[in-house]
Formats: structure tokens, C-alpha cells, sequence
């Protein structure tokens, strides 16, 4: 993978502007805060994060890929100020899940999410060399 940073731009914090990459391609459904029996962790936004990164890489272990792989994140939560006073410790649980790993991000902030009291969805494309 190579980060595409132009010339000029300043250097995002937390995520790239663009990745270039070759091979096989994982794509990751969106991820909520549940662990395997589908409950969710807790109340939490930052629980819920930690658990749904948690789950991407165990998706991304079955293809065997790694989080170094991931080229894209997308996030969908639904309150961006909950988001935003969280973020320090929202970055601790990325670099424990995902490690110094920053791929291309979106974040958008939605309505609602389907299952009841869920506060991030988060998809993932990875490829593997």
C-alpha cells in the first residue's frame, strides 16, 4: 500500500487522503458493537467502537488479512458530538484495536442504525498483497 498525499496538502491526522494498493480485495460488512452472540457490549460509544474494530479484524483473520490491510474505514454514527467529545479515547481503542495504521476514513453522521441502541456502524475494504 502506498499513501497518496499531494503535494502541498496538509497531512491529515488519524487517516490518509487517498491508498494505493494491489491485490486481493476484503470487503466487511458493516460492524456494530455486539460481540459473537449478537448483544451489544454496552451503552457506550467508545465500548462499541472497541467491539466493532474488534470485529473487523476477526472478520479480516478469516481471509487472512491483517488490520495493516484495511485501505478504507467508513463510520456511521449517530451523533457526531458524542463523536467528538469522545475522540482522545476513541483514538487510544483505534491504536490498541488497529494499531499505527491509518487508512482512508469517512465518517457520516446518520439517523439511526438499524439494531436498537447501537452507535457506530463501521465498514472496512482491506487488500492483501
Amino acid at each position: 500500500m502506498r499513501v497518496l498525499q499531494p503535494p502541498g496538502w496538509v497531512k491529515p491526522i488519524g487517516y490518509a487522503n487517498g491508498i494505493e494498493a494491489q491485490g486481493r480485495l476484503v470487503f466487511v460488512a458493516g460492524q456494530i458493537g455486539w460481540n459473537a452472540k449478537a448483544e451489544l457490549v454496552g451503552p457506550g460509544l467508545v465500548e462499541q467502537i472497541r467491539q466493532a474494530l474488534e470485529n473487523i479484524v476477526a472478520v479480516l483473520a478469516e481471509a487472512g488479512a491483517k488490520p495493516a490491510h484495511i485501505a478504507r474505514l467508513t463510520w456511521y454514527v449517530v451523533d457526531k458530538s458524542d463523536y467528538n467529545q469522545n475522540v482522545k479515547a476513541i483514538g487510544r481503542v483505534y491504536r490498541d484495536v488497529i494499531g499505527a495504521h491509518y487508512p482512508t476514513m469517512s465518517l457520516i453522521q446518520v439517523a439511526d442504525l438499524l439494531e436498537p441502541g447501537a452507535k457506530v456502524e463501521i465498514e472496512a475494504t482491506a487488500v492483501i498483497p
